[in-house]
Order: C-alpha cells, then structure tokens, then sequence
C-alpha cells in the first residue's frame, strides 16, 4: 500500500477518534528496523541501557544493517526474546559506533569578527556579551562526513551536502523551525553563506521527501515542524537581494505548502458556512523512536485498541514544535495527564498564522518574478485564510485568536503566547487588534511576570507549560506588539524585551551558557519538566536575544533601573515614557 493510500485510508479512522484495534496498526515512522520500527529498537530502548533514548537511535551502525539484523536475531533466539542487559551492551559496542562521528565541528567560512550591530548596543555589558554570542554560532556549526553520503543506510542522520547550525546539548542534527531564529541571528552576525547553505539543505529534503521533516534524522521523517521556510528565504533574499537564487528555488517553497494544504487541512463548518484550516496531523504509528521508552509505558495506561492513536497524537505534538504542553491535554479525559493528547482535534492559531504569512510571501516573491498569475492565487489563498481566521479563531470578546477544538466545537480561551501569532505574522486586516491583544494581555495578568512571557498557566510538568518561558514565543509577543502605532503598546513590547534580556544576561553569567528555554515563576533561571534535561546552546535563544538586542539596543539595560517593573508602576513608567523629554 502506498503512503498517500495509507493517509487515505486513516484519515477516516482519525476522524472517527482513531478507534483502531491492535490488529489495524499505523505505519511505521521509517523503513528502517534499526532506527525507527522492530524488534531490536524494541530491546535496546526498553533495556534504558542510556539515560536518554535519543542516544542509542543517533549511533551509526559499524557494518550493513541486514549484518547487524542476523547477529541480533541469533542472540534474540539464543536467550527466547530476552537478551540479559550485559549481552545487549556487549551487542552494541560490537556493531554500533558512539553518537555524533558523523559530524565533524565546522567553523563557518564567513564567520568575522566586531559585526556592525554590535555598535548599535549602548549598554557595554550588553555589548560584550552580544560579542560573546556571535562566537558561539563557531561552537554551534557542525559539517556532515562525506560516509554518511556513500552508505547512508548505517546512519540515522540524514544527508546534507552544505554545512550548518545546531541548536546545541543533546540536538546534534538541525531542526526545522529552530532554524528560522537561529539564521535571524546569522543575519546580524552578517553570515549570509551560511544561512544561504542552510536554506539549500531545506529546499533538497523538499526535493527529496515533498517536504521538510522535523530534524534531519530519518526516525523524523514522516513529521514536520511549524511551517517557516518561506519566512527563511523572505529574510536571506531581503539580506542578500539574491534574487536569482528565489527564482531557482521558488517551485520548491510552493511544493512545501502544498505538503501542508494536501496532508493537514481540515474542515471546519460553522454557520452554515465551510472554512478550510490546517492542523498538525501524523499518522504513524509505534513510539517516537527518540523517546520510545517513554512512549511504550504511556501506552500501557491505556486500553490496547488506543495506543496507535496515543502514538500517532505524540507525533502530532511533536511536529507542532511544542512537544508537549497542556495546549494539546486540553479538552482530554484528564487534561494533566500526557495520555490525553489530542493534537490533531485542535486547529492551532500559530499554525494558520504561519501559512497565512507564508502565502502573504509567496504572493510577494510571484510579483517580483513578474508571474501575476500565481501571485494572484497566493493573494487568494491568503484572503481565504484571513477569513476563516476570522471566522474561527478570531474571539471579539477578548481581543485575540484561540486554537478551535473540533470535536467539542468551542475555542481553547487558555492563555498561551501562540494566541497572539497572528500579530507577528502580519496576518490581520484591523490595525486595532494589536491594541487589543494589549488589554488581552493586561486581562490574562501576563504583564505580572518579570522574567518573560509563560508558555500557559497550567502546571503540568510539560516543558511547553508554566513556568517555563521560550525563545521563540517572546519573539511572536514583543515583534507582534511592537506593530501598533501606539506608543504606550510600543513600550510594553519594549519592557517585555527588557525582562527577557535581562532573565537571559543574567543566567549566562551566572552560568557562563544559553539555555533553550528558562524557568521564570521564581527568578529566571534554566528551565525544566518534559522529556529530557534542559539542553546548553543553545540556537533560537541566541538568535532571539541578538534580535532584541539589534531593535532596542539604544534602550537595553544590563542593571536593574529600568527592567522588572511592578505591575502597579508599569502604567506609570509607560505614562513617563511618552512624555517629552
């Protein structure tokens, strides 16, 4: 059976709640019965021979995998399916090499020293430590060894001819949407060769797979991750004017929307009226082979007939970037419980506001091409997606969009930074809803928290969940924000940039490292909960920081005198702020 049959056919089962008996059982995550399905993954991940499951799927294999399959299938029938720990150890070091010898540490080529933005940063102590930053993406650059070309089946990383950065820690391999952040920062560290190689490495896998997979490892192959390739090339060809190189490239970046518009759209009826959205949406099955120990006992707790579905919705959450967060619990049997994922039944604001910004670009890139007839359809994809934002997502009550639950037919009203997407992404036809996204925020009482915006309010334990704030998200708030024509909005958007430079300055020296996201409910400090412990690096908080510190550097503070305001003063600073001076 096809892929595309197989998407056919379960569409229909995941509509119906993904009902599917033990015997109707997803595809696989990949062919490979190494890395991503079968009975030796199943062994080694469930033997926890390694703290982190990531580590035994990122080793390459010292010989064929057909070789190491028959010498495992000799030792799996001399102990009856229960190979001793000490013999599958023993198994390993013969027929597998150690994580990460297949990349090798790459300087980038236009790496330079003093940058121009630099100059722009007032505060010295800020300045110093932007410079400190722009030395780490020479930390960061990782290139792949040319054995990985000629005999990729012994590897779990995928092929990439051009160098590239890595987000850090326990993320040897590049990610997908990580990567829009970490090239904003490149462009200020004016390295647009690297970024322009990065971007290559994108549009190949589009060539390859019809789209780009949520990190360059073939147990990551049939997910994605938040759709901003476009938004990519928008920010190198604005940097380099490299025209030529969008020409060559655009059929491309309208192949990757096409994966979304033809493998995670969704319907949605409301009013007698139907209104096409996109959702997050993975139908395979098994556990994530990087987290597959984790993902075979939250099986357990469920009835046998619901453990493909579970499989599938972990994968939704993944490809979503926020894996995971009570965003996808909400609405589940036990909204605190990580078995009552539901990613799929959601239609996600940040989403449609990426494709919505990406079809604005599309439409751009086509006019300047001179090819009206696309541009036009781009412009026409966009109004109908603005419509139906508007339509579903938009609340007028509360002055901002929330995900749409569609099986309970009602918005999430929870509080997540990903409800003001929209802003960032330019995708909105009223200039006032920035100012109300203000009052929303004032409402929701996130203006309260000194160290950064929350990721929600819930508690959960997840790492996309109170009190853990990201990079990313602050980013979507303070650009968002900082659209209004409003002064007294502009300066929120400022302060709120303050507080997190402020939590991210002082961490680092304290610690003498970036983290990929920090704990702010008491003091900003690393972040926790989730999967895995929290990674050094680290790639989009860099690129994040560099980008606040390039808008307001005039502004920014290391010291105290200006930052973490009491909400009770905010109105008052905010009302000396726009006096004359």
């Amino acid at each position: 059976m096809t892929e595309k049959t197989w998407e056919l056919c379960l569409l229909l089962l995941l509509g119906l709640g993904l009902g599917l008996g033990s015997q109707q059982a997803l595809p696989p995550p990949c062919e490979s019965q190494i890395y991503c399905h079968g009975e030796l993954l199943h062994q080694v991940q469930m033997a926890k021979l390694y703290q982190d499951d990531k580590q035994f799927v990122d080793m390459p294999l010292s010989s064929a995998p057909d070789q190491v399959l028959q010498h495992f299938n000799k030792l799996v029938n001399t102990h009856n399916h229960s190979i001793p720990a000490d013999q599958l150890q023993v198994f390993l070091q013969e027929h597998f090499h150690a994580v990460g010898q297949e990349l090798q540490p790459w300087i980038p080529e236009d790496w330079k020293d003093s940058p121009r933005f630099l100059q722009k940063i007032s505060d010295s102590k800020l300045r110093a430590w932007a410079g400190q930053l722009h030395q780490l993406w020479k930390k960061l650059g990782k290139k792949v060894k040319p054995e990985v070309l000629h005999h990729p089946e012994r590897f779990s990383l995928i092929y990439s001819q051009h160098p590239f950065i890595v987000p850090g820690g326990r993320f040897l391999e590049f990610y997908y949407w990580d990567s829009y952040w970490v090239m904003e920062g490149l462009l200020l560290s004016e390295m647009p060769e690297t970024v322009k190689g990065m971007l290559q490495n994108f549009l190949d896998l589009v060539q390859i797979y019809g789209h780009v997979p949520n990190g360059a490892r073939v147990y990551y192959l049939q997910r994605s991750q938040p759709p901003l390739l476009t938004l990519m090339m928008d920010r190198y060809v604005t940097y380099t004017n490299d025209t030529a190189f969008l020409r060559d490239n655009i059929g491309t970046l309208a192949l990757e929307l096409d994966f979304w518009t033809k493998n995670r759209n969704i319907s949605v009826n409301l009013g007698g009226k139907s209104y096409i959205l996109n959702h997050y949406y993975v139908p395979y099955g098994g556990p994530r082979p990087e987290s597959y120990s984790k993902d075979a006992e939250l099986a357990d707790t469920l009835p046998e007939g619901n453990r493909e579905a579970l499989w599938a919705e972990l994968k939704a959450g993944a490809e979503s970037g926020w894996d995971f967060s009570s965003r996808w619990l909400i609405g589940g049997p036990n909204p605190n419980l990580l078995s009552s994922i539901r990613t799929s039944k959601l239609v996600p604001v940040d989403l449609n506001a990426f494709l919505c910004q990406a079809e604005e670009l599309m439409s751009n890139f086509y006019t300047s091409l001179g090819n009206d007839s696309q541009a036009t359809m781009y412009r026409n994809l966009r109004e109908q997606r603005l419509a139906a934002l508007k339509a579903i997502l938009w609340d007028e009550e509360k002055g901002v969009w929330f995900d749409y639950d569609l099986e309970n037919r009602k918005k999430n009203r929870e509080f997540y930074p990903s409800n003001l997407a929209p802003l960032w992404a330019g995708c909105f036809s009223d200039p006032d809803v920035v100012d109300k996204a203000l009052k929303y925020l004032e409402d929701s009482q996130i203006l309260t928290y000194r160290y950064g915006i929350p990721t929600s309010l819930r508690k959960t334990g997840q790492q996309w969940d109170f009190p853990n704030a990201w990079a990313p998200l602050q980013d979507l708030v303070i650009r968002g924000l900082a659209k209004s024509p409003s002064p007294r909005t502009q300066e929120v958007a400022f302060q709120l940039a303050q507080n997190w430079i402020r939590t991210n300055f002082d961490v680092y020296s304290q610690k003498a490292a970036m983290y990929e996201k920090y704990d702010i409910g008491n003091g900003g400090q690393p972040g926790g909960g989730g999967e895995y412990e929290v990674q050094e690096g680290f790639g989009w908080t860099n690129g994040v920081v560099l980008m606040l510190l390039d808008l307001y550097g005039d502004r920014l503070s290391s010291g105290t005198q200006t930052a973490f305001l009491e909400p009770h003063c905010l109105t008052v600073a905010l009302l000396l702020s726009l006096l004359p001076q």
